[in-house]
């Protein structure tokens, strides 16, 4: 499947909803059957002995438990500095529209 055919690159472009002049069709034929030679190329490669790799940075995360603090304050108490206040929770404008 190393080379697309006319057919199959103006399938591509009616997918797509884009219109192609005959340059075109000619130069992405060629560059589309060379991507898609290099992806075959790309499947043939031997890859069972290989472990996934899902980060190469070799960072890891860092955690830590959740502890519940008490800062000596009450929700309420916190509340009367809030400008506007409903069901317990501070109102605020709507910010998307």
């Amino acid at each position: 499947m190393a080379k697309l055919s006319r057919e199959d690159l103006l399938k591509l472009a009616q997918l797509a909803k884009i219109k192609l002049s005959e340059q075109e069709i000619e130069e992405f034929s060629a560059e589309i059957s060379d991507i898609l030679h290099y992806v075959e190329q790309l499947q043939s490669v031997n890859i069972d002995d290989l472990a996934p790799t899902n980060q190469v940075s070799g960072l890891t995360n860092v955690m830590r438990n959740d502890e519940v603090k008490d800062y000596g304050y009450k929700p309420e108490d916190l509340l009367k500095n809030v400008p506007k206040v409903k069901d317990n929770q501070i109102e605020a404008k709507r910010m998307i529209t």
